[in-house]
């Protein structure tokens, strides 16, 4: 019989009050005019566009599509177009496939043949520069979009998704920015779409996760939320022991992307 972890309560109006005056609170402190978000038509990107536009107005939030011209047909650009209709926010679409060829075509001139990993990292990188010109250029924040199923594995690009100002959503898991979307009134499409980092053709976050949210969440709840064992947890939800010490290990081996660079002394 399969084990079921009972989920602790959520209450998204609550985090919708504290993630509004977190990002408020963070235009003051720094003096900026407003946010930058990376729209990919998925769940994270939405919802913290939303957050930001409902915290600080629609004309101090700007979305920028940075898709590769083969995603211009899809339902990612389609779902993140119809949400930057629905929010009235500011926005551009960079196509940013220029850019990948031209990295593409000096590497490869030194006689470097990158890796898929290599290349999409790198495209993480290219959209991390974009975001950061726009937000020089307005004077206005990066609010990143990882969420805390990815962020304690480390599935993210250091320097890349994970090189941003603030990160409103940090705090929560998958499925509870899900949650979340729906008090925001995102499409319900966008809502429960399989993640997609949008790295190359069909990519979906689950392929290189260790397990799919639904089961990976209430794992990362109970050894970092409740400090429970490797044993227990796999007692408790079901999932095998080493299901469970993949996820710690995906934990430790990511922690240089959660941290400042190491250095011989402090400043």
């Amino acid at each position: 019989m399969k084990k079921v972890v009972k989920k602790s309560a959520f209450d998204p109006a609550f985090e919708f009050g504290r993630i509004s005056n977190f990002l408020k609170s963070q235009l003051e402190s720094s003096s900026a005019k407003g946010y930058v978000v990376g729209l990919s038509g998925g769940i994270d990107s939405a919802a913290v566009a939303s957050l930001c536009q409902k915290s600080v107005g629609s004309r101090n939030v700007l979305c920028l599509q940075l898709f590769e011209d083969y995603h211009k047909s899809s339902n990612d650009f389609a779902d993140a177009r119809a949400i930057i209709e629905k929010l009235k926010v500011r926005s551009r679409d960079v196509p940013i496939s220029p850019l990948i060829s031209a990295y593409e075509q000096i590497l490869k001139s030194k006689d470097f043949e990158p890796s898929r990993v290599t290349m999409a990292n790198l495209k993480a990188r290219i959209r991390m520069t974009i975001l950061y010109s726009f937000a020089n250029q307005e004077s206005y924040l990066v609010a990143g979009t990882g969420d805390r199923s990815e962020d304690l594995i480390g599935y993210f690009t250091k320097y890349g998704d994970g090189g941003v100002d603030v990160l409103p959503i940090a705090h929560l898991y998958k499925g509870q920015v899900r949650e979340l979307g729906r008090h925001l009134g995102l499409p319900e499409k966008v809502v429960t779409k399989p993640s997609s980092p949008n790295l190359w053709k069909g990519h979906k976050a689950t392929d290189e996760l260790p397990a799919d949210y639904e089961v990976l969440d209430p794992i990362l709840s109970l050894l970092f939320d409740h400090s429970a064992g490797p044993r227990e947890v796999s007692r408790r939800t079901g999932a095998p022991l080493s299901l469970v010490d993949e996820v710690i290990r995906l934990n430790l081996a990511s922690r240089h992307k959660r941290s400042y660079p190491p250095m011989v002394s402090g400043f």
